[in-house]
């Protein structure tokens, strides 16, 4: 079904240029110089003045830029062309190279068929208040628009980038890479990608904020692989993404079989996902996935926290790991929402959990607790046919689906302290209508015989309607509010004293989390 393989079909294959940039300006003059502008009002033969600009991409990459130095293109104009900062051209933290716009609005790099800029072997470079636009992915781009290969100490902010087949932004076994407010759009493969090449520690620590990806349909030269992720993060460690949306992206991958996601990683470790929302996200008609959020094969020590799901093909939440991965372990999925997730791909579920290799030791040890899953068409957790898994436990949720509230074989898995409840059935879980039925005979919600679960509607504030898209507002979402009088707020298990486990002391809304609270919001 979902074979997601460990190598991403990038081009990475460089031209002679990348090699080593020689200095070749007329211009000697323009070497001692700290700033440099362009305008398409100028001339490759001036001094890059502000008064007396020089004109080209062409003439921009002759330079030879050092520490502190400073690239100024003029805003509203387009200048035509790939740039390319190489590694004889870094910076120093305190001075770092700077490429940006200047006036009003952002300069425009068009590149047509080729990456609009590529940052190799380079440290501490700046990007900043920029556009950069190909062909478009079935016009002729075949490259990605923001190429970060090998770099480190990478500043990315302000950016626009549309138009490209493969990904809009790709930070390739790079470290220490800083991405906030991209706008990435109207790309194949996906909006922002991170990957390394063969582990995880290929590419490390990056930071991903404030961003969007939006409306990146699929490569259509891409029939092997899934494509149209949002943001997407691989063969990498210490990565945090929050703050970002995802939406209405993989409608157009050209195959069937394993599809895209919103928000995501595989084969990494110490991944945080928090404070993003990704919704009404796709997949390819008769292909898979297609949903919100995704911890897939061989992750590791990772979490996703304070983050809304909604209306996507795929499920809210997947639990994956694929024949070939390393082993996936010891992730935590707590205080999020899924709303109405999972209508048109296999999931049909906020929660979908799927394991190809069918080894139970390959997909373990996972804390799913204060999570609300609200589904009115389907099912609130899933589990495909081939979901063998272990040391999954369910803690402090509140599961409510249309009819049944879980489909599929759950095995072994820890429900303790959860609320369920069928909005048709009023409970129906397993073939079983009644819930203290299903308790006894599954030996679920229960410690020490004792019956630690709930039946009961939660009389949410305004369920079923969700239509935030700004990650800020997230705070002032409270459509999943409970009653003052609501007995979930107080009737679930203290984690901390049972099992030692943090709850880190938010809820969903940044408020204090309630220590013996059900749900992600109180």
């Amino acid at each position: 079904m979902r074979t997601k393989h460990f190598h991403l079909a990038f081009s990475i294959i460089f031209i002679a240029f990348v090699s080593c940039k020689q200095s070749n300006n007329p211009n000697e003059i323009l070497a001692k110089h700290n700033t440099y502008y362009f305008s398409n009002s100028g001339d490759d033969t001036n001094k890059g003045t502000k008064e007396n600009p020089l004109k080209t991409i062409t003439q921009l990459n002759s330079l030879h830029l050092n520490a502190g130095d400073t690239v100024y293109l003029a805003g509203g104009e387009i200048f035509n062309g790939s740039i390319l900062i190489d590694s004889n051209e870094s910076g120093t933290k305190d001075q770092p190279v700077v490429i940006t716009s200047y006036g009003n609005g952002n300069a425009v790099i068009s590149a047509g068929n080729t990456t609009a800029i590529t940052v190799y072997y380079a440290d501490y470079i700046n990007i900043q208040r920029l556009t950069f636009t190909g062909a478009g992915r079935k016009e002729g781009n075949v490259k990605d628009g923001i190429f970060i290969f090998g770099a480190k100490n990478i500043v990315l902010d302000s950016l626009e980038i549309n138009g490209f087949q493969k990904s809009g932004l790709l930070v390739y076994n790079s470290s220490g890479v800083r991405v906030t407010n991209v706008y990435a759009h109207e790309n194949g493969f996906a909006g922002i990608c991170v990957s390394g090449y063969q582990s995880k520690s290929d590419c490390s620590n990056i930071y991903i904020g404030y961003c969007r990806a939006e409306n990146n349909p699929g490569d259509p030269t891409n029939f092997h692989n899934h494509s149209g992720n949002g943001i997407i993060a691989g063969l990498c460690k210490n990565v945090t993404i929050e703050y970002s949306t995802a939406t209405n992206n993989g409608w157009d991958m050209p195959r069937k079989g394993n599809g895209p996601v919103g928000i995501w990683c595989y084969e990494a470790d110490s991944v945080t996902i928090q404070h993003c929302i990704s919704y009404r996200n796709k997949t390819s008609p008769g292909a898979a996935d297609g949903g919100g959020f995704d911890l897939d094969g061989g992750v590791t020590n990772s979490v996703i926290q304070y983050c809304l799901s909604y209306e996507n093909e795929g499920s809210g939440f997947g639990l994956f790991q694929y024949a070939g991965a390393s082993n996936w372990y010891n992730n935590t999925i707590r205080f999020n929402i899924s709303e109405n997730d999972g209508s048109v791909s296999a999931a049909h579920a906020g929660i979908f959990v799927w394991n190809s290799s069918r080894d139970t030791a390959q997909l373990k040890d996972c804390f799913i607790y204060n999570n609300t899953i609200y589904n009115d068409k389907g099912a609130a957790i899933s589990y495909e046919k081939e979901s063998e898994h272990a040391g999954f436990r369910f803690y402090n949720n509140i599961f409510v689906g249309n009819n049944e509230l879980i489909t599929g074989n759950e095995s072994t898995d820890i429900f303790s302290g959860n609320n369920w409840w069928s909005i048709t059935a009023t409970f129906n879980a397993e073939g079983i209508a009644d819930f203290n039925t299903w308790a006894v005979q599954k030996n679920k919600e229960q410690i020490n015989n004792t019956l630690v679960g709930l039946n009961i509607k939660p009389l949410f504030i305004n369920p079923g309607k969700a239509a935030v898209v700004l990650p800020l507002q997230l705070i002032h979402f409270k459509n999943y509010g409970l009653p003052t009088a609501s007995a979930l707020r107080n009737s679930g298990l203290n984690l901390q004293t049972l099992f030692g486990i943090n709850n880190g002391g938010k809820n969903f809304n940044q408020q204090p989390a309630l220590q013996n609270g059900i749900g992600a919001g109180f």
